[in-house]
């Protein structure tokens, strides 16, 4: 991390330096700190667990267009009943506050 914080602080103090010059410090600042922490057993653990997270990646199964559309549609059904029983709860208790309080409606 003090690598990476380093080409950091370096990106801002080099404001003489060209942008090229200035991102290339940052770029090699954290390969290096990826390179140190390969050493550290957290590093490696942090390494196995993206190499064991892509080989699960590759074993999931991803909808097809027609069962995506489906589900969207479905969804958007879904969610326009809803919103038309929430409006008629909604003017059947804005109605009986009405009567209640004495209001015209």
């Amino acid at each position: 991390m003090l690598l990476v914080a380093a080409g950091i602080v370096s990106f801002y103090k080099l404001t003489a330096e060209p942008e090229v010059a200035r991102v290339g410090v940052v770029l090699v600042a954290v390969a290096a700190g990826a390179a140190l922490a390969l050493w550290t057993a957290p590093g490696r653990e942090v390494w196995t667990f993206i190499k064991e997270a892509r080989l699960e990646l590759r074993k999931v199964v991803w909808p097809s267009r027609k069962e995506t559309t489906q589900s969207t549609l479905v969804v958007i059904a879904l969610v326009l009943a809803a919103a038309f029983f929430l409006w008629a709860v909604d003017l059947g208790l804005m109605k009986i506050v009405k009567i209640i309080t004495g209001e015209r409606f």
